[in-house]
């Protein structure tokens, strides 16, 4: 049986003012419930190619098309609820409301998708093993905690792939193999993962690497 292709980009370059480009004739097809990290120098187009796969940005030319929209023919509110009903979003600087706590911080993403259950936010945060501090401001949570809440809002929504830009990148050994323990999870309830990252041990827990450098993919 032919696999179910979540991500398919083909022959994508992005080219900002002044000739800079960041990426330069990607292709690449993920297939829905695989694993990915995506690993490289800094400049080398990892970034660039996640705002691609979420909709913040568009291919300059070439195709990029995800769980069958190309993203390229979207606008740009199109694009925003596309990402919303779609994709979870993981972020290494956690982004998180400062005066919201823990489950206002989830259920504001359950706002922008016009449904607010606060039964299901904690049930997301239970998951992460963050229900006992869920009434606590993010200044009251360590590093660890604050990325678990940052996956938690990232899931609530149930997205069919998950983005995430440098997950374990500010967090201690013990936080870090907690969030690789959420990952494996999420990958064996069949969740599509992309991780852009610097850490060998995040991306040896992929099932494929894909190595990019000056805006190409080397291998993977």
């Amino acid at each position: 049986m032919a696999p179910s292709w979540a991500v398919i980009i083909e022959n994508v370059s992005k080219v900002y003012p002044g000739e800079v480009r960041a990426l330069d004739g990607v292709s690449i097809t993920i297939a829905g419930g695989e694993w990915i990290a995506v690993m490289g120098p800094s400049g080398s187009g990892k970034t660039t190619l996640l705002n691609i796969l979420d909709g913040l940005d568009k291919p300059t030319s070439g195709r990029a098309e995800v769980q069958g929209v190309n993203l390229a023919h979207l606008m740009p509110d199109d694009a925003a609820t596309f990402r919303r009903e779609h994709i979870g979003l993981v972020f290494q600087q956690f982004h998180l409301i400062p005066y919201l706590t823990a489950i206002e911080n989830v259920m504001l993403a359950q706002y922008y998708h016009s449904m607010v259950d606060r039964r299901q936010a904690l049930g997301v945060l239970e998951s992460v093993g963050m229900e006992a501090r869920a009434h606590h401001l993010p200044a009251q949570l360590s590093g660890g905690e604050q990325q678990r809440v940052c996956i938690a809002r990232a899931l609530v929504n149930e997205p069919e792939i998950i983005l995430a830009d440098e997950p374990t990148g500010n967090l201690d050994e013990a936080n870090e193999e907690k969030v690789l323990e959420i990952f494996h999870r999420l990958h064996k309830e069949g969740k599509t993962i992309i991780v852009v990252t610097h850490d060998r041990e995040m991306g040896q827990q992929a099932q494929r690497v894909v190595m990019m450098q000056h805006g190409r993919i080397t291998c993977g």
